[in-house]
């Protein structure tokens, strides 16, 4: 696989666990107008390879998983011109959203604003124990938007308020506790506990998470009902793929 461009690079490896990294961005992985572009081309081309069952989004930098929005760009952008900024980035945290496998976010450091963003579109966080988080875009002049609205589903509207209108920051265990990392690591381990969670998730099907994926969506934006509803078929389908007779087979076998 050679999926490279100026500002990612990815490789995957015989289990199909690809990775993903953000690189000439800066120690802090700054996300102006061509590195936006250029991270959502390397995911839209990913998202066609079938062999991919898991993708770990990472930066090349440690400093921080992404440092936010490039402030000198957005100083310089009137109305119509930060419209249009701000629909690529969304483009960018939409094209993660609806990758087709699971997504982890490996969070060594800072996690910024649209980054922030960027990590609430994928399906797991995973942090350092000195990872820092923070939405604060209303500190220079400018309302949190876009993907930012996945964040009461994650954490609640209370301390979805806090975040974006305080511009506050939190560090990894708070990050945690409200809901938004799902795991942090031990000093150092940061790999180690992101290895863990790709061997959970390729004991799976890789077809039913495929599956169970586009159903939490539709939960995050249907209501109640629809999604009842709607999963039926899904569930159906599932029998057409072979990986319920398959690992329920591995299941009752191991019961004898």
């Amino acid at each position: 696989m050679d999926i490279i461009n100026e500002f990612c690079g990815a490789e995957m490896d015989a289990r199909g666990v690809a990775h993903l990294t953000i690189r000439n961005a800066g120690s802090m992985n700054i996300l102006d107008t061509p590195a936006i572009n250029g991270i959502r081309m390397g995911l839209e081309e990913l998202a066609k390879n079938d062999r991919i069952r898991v993708l770990v989004f990472r930066a090349e930098s440690d400093k921080a998983f992404i440092g936010g929005a490039d402030i000198k760009e957005m100083a310089r952008l009137d109305q119509a011109s930060a419209e249009t900024f701000i629909t690529g980035l969304g483009a960018l945290c939409e094209t993660t959203r609806l990758f087709p496998v699971p997504v982890i976010a490996r969070i060594p450091g800072w996690c910024l604003g649209g980054g922030l963003e960027v990590a609430a579109a994928c399906d797991f966080r995973i942090a350092a124990p000195t990872a820092k988080f923070a939405m604060p875009e209303v500190k220079v002049g400018i309302p949190s938007v876009i993907h930012a609205a996945l964040l009461p589903r994650l954490i609640g509207s209370g301390r979805t308020r806090w975040l974006v209108m305080t511009g506050a920051t939190i560090d990894a265990s708070t990050a945690r506790d409200w809901g938004f990392v799902d795991a942090i690591s031990d000093a150092g381990t940061l790999d180690a506990t992101i290895e863990a969670t790709v061997t959970t998730l390729l004991e799976c099907g890789h077809e039913a998470l495929k599956a169970q994926k586009v159903l939490c969506r539709q939960w995050e934006e249907l209501p109640l009902q629809d999604s009842i509803r709607n999963s039926i078929a899904i569930f159906g389908k599932a029998f057409l793929t072979g990986e319920p007779q398959q690992h329920m087979k591995s299941f009752l076998d191991r019961k004898k």
